[in-house]
C-alpha cells in the first residue's frame, strides 16, 4: 500500500466552498481562470500522493449548475500543430477531446475563443470545423503592445475589439489545451467588456502549483519547476503580499512581473483592483490538504529525477534545448537526488548490459523489480510487462501465457502483409493477444487481471521507446521513464 501525503476529501470540500465564496466577492460573474490540468493531472497526483488525477473536475462538478466552460486556444498553436507531450495529440484535437470530456460529465461548454487570430488559413478551417459540429467560436485578435500599453490595451481598440464572448451562468471557467494559449488575456478582455455592459464581473485564478503557502525551495515547489524548465518558470516569493500582510508566499516568476500590470488593468476597468498581490489572486487550497509533508517531499523528489529523464529524451529527440536539462540537473541537486536514486534504471540497464539488446524494468508497489529482455518474440517491453502480470498473479515465470498458436499468425501480419521488417510484438499486440488466449485459457485470465495493479508503478527503458509502447505505459498508469538514446542508429525513428 502507497502512502498518503495528501487529503482529497478535504480538498474537495475546502476548494469548491473557497471558490464559491470567491463568486460572492463580485457581481455573481467570476472568470476563473484553469492552469494545469483538468481531468488528468497526474503531476499533482504524483507530487501529492493521495490526489486523485481528476479532483479538478470532480470540485467542479460540485458547482455544476452554476459553471460554464470557454475553452481558449492559441492560433499560432493552431498553425505549428503543437502537440500535447503527455497525451501525444495536437493542442486541436485536444479541444475536441476537452469538449467530449466535460460533456460527458455533465459540464456546460458555452464556447470556445481562438486568441492571437490573424486570418491564418488553417486556423479559419479549424473554426469552421467547430462551427459544423454545432460550437460556437469567438475570435480575438493580438494587441499592440500587449500587456504594457495600458491605455490602448483598455479601449475599444484594445480588448475591445476582440468578439464578446456570450455566457449565462455566474461562474466561468476558462481553461486551454496547455500553457501559453492566452486564458488570462481572454479573461481580462471579458472584464473589460462586462464592465461595458454594466457587470461588476471578477477575476481568479486556479493553479495547483506553485503552492503558495509551501517554503519556496519546498520539494513540491521545485518539482513544478521541473515540470515547466521548458517555460522558464521560477519559483519565488512575492514580494507584493509580503509587503502587503507582511507574510511570505509562494509565486512564480510570470505572475510577479504581470502583477502591476494585470493591477493597473485592473484598475483601468473597475475603477480600483481587488486584489493586493499575484497570490490574492490565486484560489488553490492543495497546501491546506497535506497530511504528510514527509511523503509529499520524497514524491517530489522522484518525480523530479523522472523529469530529468523526460528532458534528456526530448533533448536528444529535437524538443528541448540544453538549458532546459541543464535547469532540471540543477533541481536534482537541490533536492539532494542524482538518477542513482532511481533503482528501476539501474534493474534495466544490468539486464541490458547482460543481454546485449534493449531491456525494460518495472518496480511493482511492494518495491520488487521486474525485468524483461528482448528476444525473437517480444519487444523488452511487451516481454517486462506480461512478467509483470505473471509476478501480480503468483504465476511461474516458465509458463507460457500466450500460445505460439496466437502469436505467429500477428507475426505474419505484421512482416508478409503490413510488410514491417521487426517481427517482435509490441507492447499493445502482446496485449491482445493476451486477451484472446483469456478466453480459453484461465491462467492468461489470471493474468489479465492484474492490469490494474500496474498504475503507479515506476518503469524504465533502456532506450526511447516507439510511440506506441510508450503509449500503452502512459495508459496503464506507469510512470515511464527511458534512456535518451536509441535502439538503433538509423536517422529516422517511429
Amino acid at each position: 500500500m502507497k502512502a498518503v501525503g495528501f487529503d482529497n476529501d478535504k480538498y474537495l470540500k475546502t476548494q469548491s466552498k473557497h471558490i464559491l465564496e470567491r463568486i460572492a466577492q463580485f457581481d455573481n460573474k467570476l472568470y476563473l481562470e484553469l492552469g494545469g490540468k483538468l481531468f488528468d493531472d497526474y503531476h499533482a497526483s504524483r507530487v501529492l500522493p493521495g490526489f486523485q488525477p481528476d479532483s479538478k473536475m470532480r470540485m467542479l462538478l460540485q458547482l455544476a449548475d452554476q459553471a460554464e466552460i470557454v475553452i481558449v486556444i492559441n492560433a499560432t498553436d493552431i498553425e505549428k500543430s503543437k502537440v500535447r507531450g503527455d497525451l501525444g495529440i495536437t493542442y486541436d484535437a485536444d479541444v475536441l477531446r476537452l469538449i467530449d470530456a466535460f460533456r460527458d460529465i455533465g459540464l456546460y461548454v458555452g464556447s470556445v475563443v481562438i486568441a492571437q487570430y490573424s486570418g491564418q488559413p488553417v486556423v479559419d478551417s479549424f473554426k469552421n470545423r467547430l462551427n459544423r459540429l454545432g460550437i460556437q467560436v469567438f475570435l480575438h485578435y493580438p494587441i499592440a503592445g500587449y500587456p504594457n500599453n495600458i491605455p490602448f490595451i483598455v479601449s475599444d481598440e484594445g480588448f475591445g475589439k476582440n468578439e464578446y464572448i456570450e455566457t449565462t451562468r455566474p461562474l466561468v471557467i476558462v481553461t486551454a489545451p496547455g500553457p501559453g494559449s492566452g486564458k488570462m488575456a481572454t479573461c481580462l478582455s471579458q472584464l473589460y467588456h462586462e464592465y461595458k455592459r454594466g457587470v461588476k464581473a471578477g477575476y481568479a485564478k486556479f493553479e495547483t502549483f506553485p503552492v503558495w503557502n509551501l517554503p519556496l525551495k519546498h520539494p513540491v515547489n521545485l518539482a513544478y519547476e521541473a515540470a515547466t524548465a521548458d517555460l522558464n518558470d521560477v519559483n519565488m516569493i512575492d514580494p507584493f503580499h509580503l509587503e502587503a500582510y507582511g507574510k511570505t508566499a509562494v509565486n512564480y516568476n510570470r505572475d510577479v512581473e504581470v502583477f502591476p500590470v494585470l493591477n493597473a488593468i485592473f484598475e483601468k476597468i473597475a475603477g480600483e483592483s481587488p486584489y493586493k498581490s499575484p497570490t490574492d489572486m490565486g484560489v488553490n487550497m492543495a497546501g491546506n490538504c497535506i497530511i504528510d509533508d514527509e511523503v509529499c517531499q520524497e514524491a517530489s523528489r522522484q518525480e523530479i529525477i523522472r523529469r530529468y529523464y523526460h528532458a534528456l529524451c526530448d533533448q536528444r529527440q529535437g524538443r528541448l534545448d540544453e538549458e532546459a536539462v541543464y535547469k532540471v540537473e540543477l533541481l536534482m541537486n537541490k533536492v539532494g537526488v542524482s538518477i542513482e536514486d532511481r533503482l528501476v534504471a539501474h534493474a534495466a540497464l544490468e539486464r541490458a548490459e547482460q543481454t546485449g539488446m534493449p531491456a525494460a524494468a518495472i518496480q511493482l508497489e511492494n518495491g520488487k523489480i521486474i525485468t524483461g529482455k528482448t528476444s525473437s518474440l517480444l519487444g523488452a517491453s511487451a516481454a517486462v510487462i506480461l512478467n509483470a502480470l505473471k509476478e501480480l498473479g503468483g504465476i511461474s515465470h516458465k509458463m507460457p501465457l500466450i500460445s505460439p498458436i496466437v502469436i505467429e499468425p500477428i507475426q505474419n501480419l505484421k512482416t508478409k502483409v503490413l510488410g514491417n521488417h521487426n517481427p517482435r510484438l509490441h507492447s499493445d499486440e502482446i496485449l491482445i493477444a493476451l486477451s484472446i488466449s483469456a478466453a480459453t485459457n484461465p491462467t492468461a485470465e489470471l493474468a489479465l487481471r492484474q492490469l490494474p495493479k500496474l498504475r503507479g508503478c515506476e518503469a524504465h527503458s533502456s532506450v526511447i521507446l516507439s510511440q506506441v509502447d510508450d503509449s500503452v505505459f502512459r495508459k496503464l498508469g506507469m510512470n515511464l521513464t527511458c534512456e535518451a538514446k536509441y535502439q538503433t542508429k538509423k536517422l529516422y525513428h517511429r
